[in-house]
């Protein structure tokens, strides 16, 4: 795992190689181990390496025989050693055992088709002296961010934004259009980040540049794929044996491995199947002493599968203190409230490994979100019930101003699929956004973004469909991202087994009643783990992370700094922050429940005051960040 950055361009007034220094150096905690660089007429590439695989020889960047290919790369390459005996067998001689070194003679091999046999998580470059080409590509699910933008006809690059900031053409400008879809998405959804004119190449996208002209291209697409019901038995055993198969893949490291524990089913059954000891997990405390974790659950587990286990409780000071550190190593605003609790919990496994697993992706796969039941629920009802009929029952209830139970029933049985799902976030509804933003807006809906998706996807259920967006959406834009960025924050490697090819062929395949059943999601994959797991876990109820937050705004000293800061003059370049302050007193007095709501717009503005506001949030976070590196 590492980080990589550089610029490809026409000669420039600038300190190339003071400027490729600074980039590196803000990355510095994505790989503490090593840098390397690599400058050469229009062309610097740059490095920061955390060593896992040939800890003595994996330095980067990594040249052909005659220099004519060079790579950089984040990420592992799990089937790297079938590559590269069959590179080998095609006459290619290899220097090192690092993995970076199958993607320098693989490209040699293959071009772009190499794409096609990889096995992993990976951002890589590809600098082609004889083409005059740059090749970059983000594998197939998305968890390894990439970022670019032209500037003054050259392209710059990095793992994380904060790196192309440091290049001295970029001027920095908020996006006010992905602050308008944030807050329905609850974080950045457009391909242009928050900083205008920097964007992000997409999961399963390549881009090549050549004399100036940037090309993407999309080689993969997470489509899923039912198939008739087979034999269950039959499924069940494919299911166990693929992922068996993917946690061994993914144990491959010259390092420690660990892995992450909650008491549910995702973590456990990689827990179970991984063959180290070590297990991590955090929950919280209130002040009242009421707990909201997993830690007691976990501790049983880990006993019961012969494994020892590390717990932390996060306290609500820590919680709240570290806001802007998280929003600096996030580079854009997520209002997620558990990617804290996953920062605090990296910074734990950090101390004890370099590499840990963990249980994304199995929901999107294998059908584990409770809101995929849905289509079930109202399947009755949608069918019963004219479509005209629905719509005017919902228009109703949508239009009280009260609360009565059935409410939500009615208002979401009165749309199709497509309009009322734009992934497991749906924070703020597009009249709620217009009255809450002072801009002049877009007028995007969150649903003409989420059209495309559906539009390739009408010929599959429900369920389905909502699979594909979240595989789209959600998938890369909140879960893959906070586990990346906050993971690389501690300089720590984070690996899904369940995000992995050959999962994926056996998921897509699955019909709907493998995946969501009357009584329960993830069919299929919670009868693969009963085999090796207690019931109770295999058949828990999904919980993840749960932040107290609810709580947290109705006391004193919480709800007073949220209230400053929605009264501020920040707040007030974009929000009407009379509307900011009644979400938080209506949260207070317990008219409604708008935590999710609150949290997204503070953590907004905690964001904005780190990358555009006062000089100490700012510093305050690099400091920190240089402190963590040199220490």
């Amino acid at each position: 795992m590492c980080g990589i950055c550089g610029f490809i361009g026409p000669a420039s007034t600038i300190d190339r190689e003071k400027t490729l220094q600074a980039m590196m150096d803000s990355i510095a905690h994505r790989g503490p181990d090593d840098e390397g660089s690599y400058l050469d007429d229009g062309v610097a590439l740059g490095f920061r390496r955390l060593s896992i695989i040939d800890l003595s020889y994996g330095h980067q960047p990594m040249a052909n025989e005659d220099g004519s290919v060079i790579v950089t790369f984040n990420g592992e390459i799990y089937n790297h050693l079938d590559i590269r005996a069959r590179l080998i067998e095609q006459g290619h001689t290899f220097a090192t055992n690092a993995d970076t070194e199958v993607l320098v003679h693989g490209w040699e091999e293959y071009g772009e088709k190499l794409l096609d046999l990889l096995r992993g998580m990976f951002a890589f470059v590809v600098w082609d002296a004889k083409a005059n080409q740059l090749f970059a590509a983000r594998d197939f699910f998305g968890i390894k961010p990439f970022y670019y933008a032209l500037i003054d006809d050259t392209l710059v690059y990095a793992s994380e934004i904060k790196a192309i900031l440091e290049y001295p053409g970029y001027k920095k400008q908020l996006n006010l259009e992905a602050l308008e879809q944030y807050l329905s998405f609850q974080y950045s959804v457009l391909p242009e980040t928050f900083f205008k004119g920097i964007y992000k190449l997409n999961a399963g996208e390549y881009l090549t540049f050549a004399d100036g002209e940037l090309k993407k291209q999309k080689y993969f697409d997470p489509m899923p794929d039912p198939q008739p019901a087979r034999d269950f038995k039959t499924t069940v055993d494919e299911v166990q044996g693929v992922m068996e198969d993917s946690v061994l893949a993914h144990m491959i490291a010259d390092v420690e491995v660990g892995s992450l524990l909650s008491s549910g089913i995702d973590s456990s059954y990689i827990t179970v199947l991984y063959p180290n000891q070590k297990t991590f997990t955090v929950g919280f405390q209130t002040a009242d002493g009421v707990k909201y974790n997993e830690i007691s659950y976990a501790e049983r587990a880990s006993a019961e599968m012969g494994k020892t286990n590390r717990s932390r409780v996060i306290s609500p000071t820590d919680y709240w203190q570290s806001i802007p550190e998280v929003m600096y190593y996030m580079d854009e605003p997520l209002g997620d409230p558990s990617a804290i609790a996953l920062y605090f919990l990296d910074q734990m496994v950090a101390e004890d490994v370099k590499v840990v697993l963990s249980g994304e992706g199995a929901d999107e796969f294998f059908g584990g979100y409770p809101i995929y039941h849905e289509p079930l629920s109202l399947q009755g009802y949608q069918r019963a019930v004219p479509r005209f009929l629905r719509r005017a029952l919902g228009a109703v209830a949508e239009a009280l101003p009260f609360y009565f139970k059935g409410r939500s029933f009615l208002m979401r049985g009165a749309k199709s699929v497509e309009e009322r799902f734009i992934g497991n976030a749906y924070i703020f509804t597009m009249a709620e956004r217009q009255r809450l933003l002072k801009h002049n807006q877009s007028g995007v809906k969150p649903e003409d973004l989420t059209k495309p998706c559906y539009d390739r996807v009408q010929h599959l259920d429900d369920t389905a469909k909502m699979q594909y967006i979240d595989d789209n959406f959600w998938l890369i834009g909140d879960i893959l991202l906070k586990a990346d960025k906050m993971s690389m924050a501690h300089s720590l490697e984070s690996r899904v087994p369940f995000l992995d090819r050959l999962v994926f062929d056996v998921a897509k395949r699955l019909p709907l009643e493998h995946r969501v059943t009357d009584t329960t999601t993830k069919y299929v994959l919670r009868e693969a783990a009963e085999r090796v797991l207690p019931t109770r876990v295999a058949q828990k109820e999904k919980l993840g992370f749960p932040v107290p937050m609810r709580v947290w705004l109705k006391e004193d000293s919480y709800y007073q700094r949220v209230k400053e800061l929605f009264a501020s003059e920040d707040a007030e370049k974009f929000f009407s922050t009379a509307a900011l302050v009644e979400l938080l007193d209506d949260h207070r007095r317990d008219k409604a429940d708008n935590s999710r709501k609150i949290w997204t717009v503070y953590v907004f503005l905690i964001w904005y005051k780190v990358y555009f506001g006062a000089e100490e949030y700012r510093s305050g976070s690099a400091t920190t960040k240089q402190q963590k590196v040199a220490g």
